[in-house]
């Protein structure tokens, strides 16, 4: 019978703030991981941003493309630009940078008292819901599949 080989101690600590390369390692291993398994994936973050004219930010996406999916980790348009169709035009190009790394759908979640009805405009479809989160509402996720997306705009290509 061989003795197992010990595992080597490791130190488990909350970090408010992790560094750069703390954050990085930890992509680089999740993206090694799956690719060693023969998936498609990069969990490296990726933003669209919208600024007026003053360069401040008053709108943006921040989204992760892995399994061949998009997922949509944060949305947020000022509230004097919203229903400017800020948002789909935000959804829109993040969906089509998607879709140019080979991307076939998008998920994300979102809480019942944001947006629910704007993803369902887009062609989102519910697919689960947590209710009572936060107290009173429901957390919601949605899902599409790309069936006949436009491809990204010229002058977005090569950017994500």
């Amino acid at each position: 019978m061989t003795a197992a080989k010990e595992t080597p101690a490791l130190t488990i600590a909350t970090e408010a703030s992790p560094s750069e390369a703390t954050i990085r390692a930890l992509e680089v291993g999740l993206t090694a991981h799956a690719t060693g398994l023969g998936f498609k994936t990069d969990w490296s973050p990726r933003w669209i941003i919208g600024r007026d004219k003053d360069e401040v930010v008053q709108a943006g996406v921040r989204f992760v493309l892995a399994f061949e999916w998009l997922f949509v980790h944060w949305l947020w348009i000022a509230d004097a630009y919203r229903k400017h169709g800020i948002g789909s035009q935000l959804m829109g190009a993040a969906e089509a940078a998607a879709r140019e790394h080979g991307c076939r759908a998008a998920y994300l979640d979102t809480f019942a008292f944001q947006a629910p009805r704007f993803y369902e405009r887009l062609g989102y479809r519910e697919f689960g819901r947590l209710n009572d989160f936060p107290p009173g509402q429901s957390r919601i996720w949605f899902s599409r599949r790309f069936d006949s997306m436009p491809t990204l705009p010229a002058f977005l290509r090569g950017r994500f």
